[in-house]
């Protein structure tokens, strides 16, 4: 069942998903060489307690951490770890909290010192991706509708967009109905209706869209190991249309 919010509801949520995109520009910030992915964590849980907020994925399914830091071939779900990050790499952050009872929830993928031309594309791909789905978010359009501009997009530089992981949406839990895939039909799928609440998350590989789970349960890797990137933002359908919840200052 899809739940729809009232404006008074999707306040709480904008205040959740300012939340987040504060702390993710802080980590954006921390991003370099020789930090390791728990530091990142561990920032991002620190920030929590100042704000006064529950980190959302800690303990969700027994994750053990605040946040889901995926480094390179990675593609979701990465466990920090003392592991450090390299000149070279690019490292995604999926991090989300809770606001009074409300989620927020969003993810960027940041490039760790220089990185080459090709990899920096596919970062500026990926992002621009995820604005077509949001741009989408419409009352009268369709679900697929968001799937659809995003896979038309990236599938257009080559690149393979995800299919075992979607978005969500999100409110009182951090994933409800509906499910929002990043591929599918224009034109087909549940209408779009003001105070629907989405979490849009195109993870686009470089290489083939093949992934698996490593051993931890959690980690999601390329298949063929080429790299990979993902952005999320928390999206709420107005009778304006889109207005991303998680949107950084």
């Amino acid at each position: 069942m899809v739940h729809r919010k009232s404006p008074r509801e999707i306040e709480n949520m904008r205040k959740a998903g300012r939340v987040v995109s504060k702390i993710l520009d802080e980590l954006g910030d921390i991003v370099r060489p020789g930090v390791s992915t728990l530091e990142l964590d561990q920032h991002a849980e620190r920030r929590c307690r100042d704000f006064g907020v529950i980190p959302a994925f800690k303990g969700y399914n027994g994750f053990p951490g605040s946040l889901c830091v995926s480094v390179n071939e990675e593609v979701v779900h990465g466990i920090p770890s003392r592991r450090t990050l390299k000149e070279g790499d690019i490292v995604g952050l999926d991090f989300g909290v809770i606001y009074d009872g409300w989620y927020g929830d969003a993810a960027r993928t940041f490039a760790v010192g220089k990185v080459a031309d090709e990899v920096s594309q596919l970062l500026r791909v990926t992002q621009e991706g995820l604005l077509r789905g949001i741009a989408q978010c419409r009352p009268g359009n369709r679900l697929f509708d968001i799937g659809h501009a995003v896979q038309n997009y990236i599938e257009g530089f080559g690149y393979s967009v995800v299919r075992e992981f979607v978005g969500h949406g999100i409110g009182r839990a951090l994933h409800e109905d509906p499910q929002v895939p990043n591929y599918g039909p224009k034109g087909k799928g549940i209408p779009l209706k003001e105070g629907m609440v989405l979490a849009i998350e195109p993870m686009v590989n470089a290489g083939k869209a093949d992934v698996r789970v490593l051993s931890d349960g959690w980690t999601a890797v390329t298949a063929d190991r080429s790299l990979s990137a993902h952005f999320e933002h928390t999206v709420a359908i107005t009778a304006d249309g889109p207005e991303v919840l998680t949107l950084s200052e």
